[in-house]
């Protein structure tokens, strides 16, 4: 990512999202379907129908429950839906677990990302929940072919975490370069963020009018925020 455009990733949970994301210059889609509590995977179908809106990359979501652990059986369940949404036409994934004492599960993420060679991935925001968030960075960085780690720098969101973020991205570069910020990322956030070397971001009810959950990705709100880190970058 260095030396050219921050990547800017944009969720999408159908059809009609993925229009507004692709004409406001998004890098990249999050696809994931809203439940009652968190984010959760979707059907294929869902998957095969946004990737006939648009070319951009798509990585899903693979969680089957609201926490942040999993079974063995469901192992078995997540390894078969990536398969699906690689067949039809995602590009990565997104998946992060916790083991019961709130430490990275580094065996099952690592059992995963073997179980789906070749196949990129990103770390959710399971991170701001683990018990020593510095020491599961370090681990993060050993997991094979991960790209990038979702996180607000707290579970309340970066309304109390962006400073603690900010930290994080100052005190390694190679944690700053896989980061990216996202749980309630605000514009006058990004711009320092790129000057501690971050270069992906993540939107989600940013990029829908009045920020409901029920509106459609709007391109314009789309491109106001490729405009921000776009900037942000060339005043480095």
């Amino acid at each position: 990512m260095a030396g050219g455009a921050p990547l800017l990733e944009v969720a999408v949970s159908h059809p009609r999202d993925v229009p507004g994301a692709a004409e406001g210059g998004a890098g990249r889609l999050h696809v994931a379907i809203r439940g009652e509590t968190c984010s959760l995977s979707p059907e294929p179908g869902l998957v095969s129908a946004m990737g006939r809106e648009s070319e951009l990359p798509m990585f899903v979501l693979l969680r089957l429950n609201d926490s942040w652990t999993t079974t063995g059986g469901e192992l078995e369940r997540l390894v078969g839906l990536a398969e699906d949404y690689l067949a039809c036409g995602a590009t990565g994934v997104c998946f992060g677990f916790l083991d019961a004492d709130l430490e990275i599960d580094v065996a099952t993420c690592t059992a995963l990302a073997e179980r789906l060679p070749q196949v990129p991935w990103t770390f959710t925001r399971a991170v701001d929940s683990s018990l020593d968030p510095r020491r599961s960075w370090r681990r993060l960085l050993a997991l094979p072919r991960l790209l990038h780690v979702r996180s607000a720098g707290s579970p309340r969101g970066m309304d109390v975490g962006y400073d603690d973020l900010l930290a994080t991205a100052a005190s390694d570069p190679v944690i700053a370069a896989r980061l990216m910020p996202g749980g309630g990322l605000a514009a006058e956030h990004v711009p320092w963020l790129v000057r501690e070397g971050v270069r992906a971001f993540h939107v989600g009810r940013q990029v829908r009018p009045g920020g409901s959950a029920k509106a459609y990705v709007d391109a314009g709100y789309v491109r106001s925020w490729r405009t921000l880190v776009d900037d942000a970058m060339a005043r480095i």
